[in-house]
């Protein structure tokens, strides 16, 4: 018996070993009654330090520390507002917006609510962005009212009939008359608008790209290939009625250049208006013939 019991300990106190000249493999003991315990978060005890000093102090120094720290919180604000506006609103410029909503937020937040500094912020800050758009924006609130709903219109009526709505049918979704409706398009004339060296089609770095304003025709400037090919039609034309026949020279030049009626000129030449009328034809064939003839060469 005492045998037996000297070599179960011999074998409970070398279970596990290695054969000789094998390593053993190293274990960890991992105690399972101790807690484990959280690494404590120096940044988010600054912050709380800040905190306690601004609102117990009204230190300007910790004021300024918290705006710097939550002046991410603006940009990451800035661009959710951003997507939904125009290229023609600057982002750096809901940025400034949107600082004075954090300003404002960290003046009024009370740290002993239940409410995360974040989210009061945010909401601070995309109020004031939107506050000062409006402020900015030259359009009544009604009309862009107005403008979202004509918007909701065609698209709920296009994806109902795969069409291109008719005025008619966008004028009885939205329950008004046609002729109201058209007076709608008149105040959403002056919605949207477009900035003139603004780049189409691509990027500032896209080579070969033309801006809006590149676009644009000026009335009050000559164009030089529409000017070079009127003179060059000229000259051609003028080829052209030289080898016409004399009398039928006559006719287009009482005619296109006087401004004489197929009968006077009848009278002129001695003929019947319906003679001046073949001829005129026969002079618009030929002159026809020459022009082409002369854009093959």
């Amino acid at each position: 018996m005492t045998v037996q019991t000297d070599a179960l300990d011999a074998r409970a106190r070398f279970a596990g070993s290695a054969p000789d000249g094998v390593i053993p493999s190293q274990r960890v003991v991992v105690p399972v009654d101790e807690p484990t315990v959280a690494p404590v978060d120096a940044l988010a005890l600054e912050v709380a330090r800040l905190w306690a000093v601004f609102k117990a102090e009204a230190c300007q120094v910790s004021r300024e520390r918290l705006i710097l720290h939550y002046a991410p919180l603006v940009s990451a604000v800035a661009g959710r507002v951003g997507m939904r506006l125009p290229n023609t609103v600057e982002q750096a410029d809901l940025v400034s917006y949107g600082m004075f909503g954090l300003i404002d937020a960290i003046e009024k937040y009370e740290t002993d609510r239940a409410v995360k500094f974040e989210s009061y912020a945010s909401s601070r800050i995309r109020g004031a962005i939107i506050d000062e758009l409006r402020a900015i924006d030259w359009v009544p609130r009604s009309v862009r009212t107005k403008a979202r709903a004509v918007d909701r219109a065609y698209a709920e009526l296009e994806g109902e009939l795969h069409r291109v709505p008719t005025e008619r049918e966008v004028a009885a979704r939205l329950e008004i008359g046609v002729d109201d409706l058209r007076a709608v398009f008149t105040q959403l004339s002056t919605v949207n608008v477009a900035a003139l060296d603004e780049l189409l089609g691509g990027g500032d770095d896209r080579p070969g790209a033309v801006s809006l304003g590149e676009t644009l025709s000026d009335d009050r400037v000559v164009d030089p290939a529409g000017s070079l090919e009127a003179q060059e039609t000229k000259y051609l034309l003028a080829r052209a009625i030289e080898q016409l026949g004399e009398r039928e020279r006559i006719v287009v030049v009482l005619y296109y250049y006087e401004g004489m009626t197929l009968a006077e000129i009848g009278r002129v030449l001695g003929v019947t208006e319906s003679r001046i009328s073949q001829m005129h034809t026969a002079a618009m064939v030929r002159l026809r013939t020459h022009l082409l003839e002369a854009e093959r060469v």
